[in-house]
C-alpha cells in the first residue's frame, strides 16, 4: 500500500470507523470478494481476512468488487464536488442549496452533509466568510465603504456592518484609510526552542510564532503601524516565554485573533484541553461543535497566530502518530514533553 498509514494503523482506523481515513485507502475483504470505506459501517471482518489497497483501482486489480452500503467508489467524487462547490462561492456566487447541489450532481441534504464533513461549515456559512473576506480586502481599494461593501456582494450594508464589521477589529472605514491608529508592538526573544516572534496589539497577542521577523509580521499585517515593543510587551513577553519553557503552566495571557467562526471555536477548543493530555483532530471537532469536521480542524490548527498560547500542539493524528506542527516536529515534542505527556492521546484513545 502506497499510503502514510501502515498496515497496523489502518486496520486501526478501520475497526474506529474512522471517516478521516476514508480516500487515503480501502479495505479488502478476502471472504466476501468486496472491498470497502475505512468508515464502512458494515460489521468488521477478522483481521486475518482483510487486506489494505491504496485506491479502488488498486482494489479492483486484485479482483476486488465495490461494496454496496458504503459505496468507496464516491469519496473522489464527493472530494471533487465539494471542491466544485467551493470554487463557485469562491468567484462570489450566491446560489441556494437546492442551485448549488443541483450544478455538482447532488441532492441538497446529501450534499450539505458532505460540505460540512469537509470544511467544518455548511456551505451558506462558507458563502458568507468568503464574502466578508472580498468585504475586508475591497476596503482599502474602493472609493468608499459603501462601494466596497457592494462589491463584495452585499444586498445592503446593514448586512455588512452585521457581519463584518465587528470581526475587523477597527471600522470600515479606518480599514479602507490604512488602518490608522491600528498599532501592532513586536519584540523577538530567545528560547530553548528557538527565536520566538511575540506581536500584540493594544488588546492583546495578535501573533506568536518562531522563527519569524518584523517583516514577516508586515506581511501578515499590512494595513498596521509595526513598531518595536515597549515596557508593556516586554513584560508580556517574558509570560510568554515562560510558557513556552513551561507550557504546563497556565498565564492566562490575553490574545487578539480574528478568524472565521469555525476557527474561533476550534482555537477556543484547544485552550480547553488540559495541559499533559492531547486529543485527536476528530475529537477536537466534535469538542468545538462540529462533529465529522476533522479535516478542516487540523486547517484550523495550522492558521493558529499564536503558538503555544492557544496549544494546538496539544493535538495528534487519529491513529496517535505526532502529526504535524506549522513550528516543527521537534518542537510540538518538545512541548509535549516539557507537559508531561506520556506519549498516550487523551481520554477517548486509552
Amino acid at each position: 500500500m502506497t499510503d502514510p498509514f501502515d498496515d497496523a494503523a489502518a486496520w486501526t482506523a478501520f475497526v474506529a470507523r474512522d471517516r478521516d481515513a476514508d480516500g487515503r485507502f480501502v479495505v479488502a475483504v478476502t471472504t466476501t470478494g468486496i472491498y470497502c470505506r475505512p468508515s464502512c459501517p458494515a460489521r468488521r471482518p477478522r483481521r486475518e481476512n482483510v487486506s489494505f489497497h491504496a485506491d479502488a483501482i488498486a482494489a479492483r486489480a486484485a479482483g476486488y468488487r465495490p461494496c454496496r452500503r458504503c459505496l468507496p467508489d464516491g469519496v473522489a467524487r464527493d472530494r471533487a464536488a465539494v471542491a466544485a462547490a467551493a470554487a463557485i462561492l469562491d468567484a462570489g456566487e450566491a446560489p441556494t442549496l437546492a442551485g448549488l447541489a443541483a450544478r455538482v450532481g447532488y441532492a441538497p441534504h446529501h450534499f450539505q452533509r458532505l460540505f460540512v464533513r469537509a470544511t467544518g461549515v455548511s456551505p451558506a456559512a462558507y458563502a458568507r466568510a468568503r464574502r466578508a473576506a472580498r468585504g475586508a480586502a475591497a476596503l482599502p481599494a474602493s472609493d468608499s465603504v459603501t462601494a466596497a461593501i457592494y462589491a463584495a456582494g452585499y444586498a445592503a450594508p446593514s448586512r455588512f456592518y452585521d457581519n463584518v464589521a465587528p470581526r475587523l477589529g477597527m471600522t470600515p472605514a479606518q480599514r479602507r484609510r490604512g488602518a490608522p491608529g491600528e498599532t501592532i508592538r513586536w519584540t523577538i526573544v530567545p528560547t530553548s526552542l528557538g527565536p520566538l516572534l511575540i506581536a500584540a496589539t493594544m488588546r492583546g497577542l495578535c501573533r506568536v510564532a518562531f522563527d519569524e521577523d518584523a517583516a514577516a509580521l508586515a506581511r501578515l499585517f499590512p494595513l498596521a503601524a509595526i513598531e518595536p515593543g515597549d515596557a508593556a510587551l516586554v513584560a508580556m513577553a517574558a509570560r510568554v516565554v515562560a510558557q513556552v519553557e513551561s507550557p504546563a503552566r497556565d498565564t492566562g495571557l490575553p490574545v487578539d485573533v480574528r478568524g472565521t467562526a469555525f476557527q474561533e471555536a476550534i482555537w477556543q477548543a484547544l485552550q480547553a484541553i488540559p495541559p499533559g493530555e492531547t486529543r485527536s483532530y476528530a475529537e477536537l471537532a466534535a469538542l468545538a461543535g462540529y462533529p465529522g469536521a476533522t479535516r478542516a480542524a487540523g486547517t484550523a490548527c495550522g492558521a493558529n497566530p499564536v503558538a503555544v498560547v492557544v496549544p494546538c500542539h496539544r493535538i495528534l493524528r487519529g491513529d496517535g502518530a505526532l502529526g504535524g506542527y506549522a513550528h516543527g516536529p521537534d518542537r510540538k515534542r518538545a512541548l509535549l514533553d516539557r507537559e508531561g505527556w506520556t506519549g498516550k492521546a487523551g481520554p477517548e484513545h486509552g
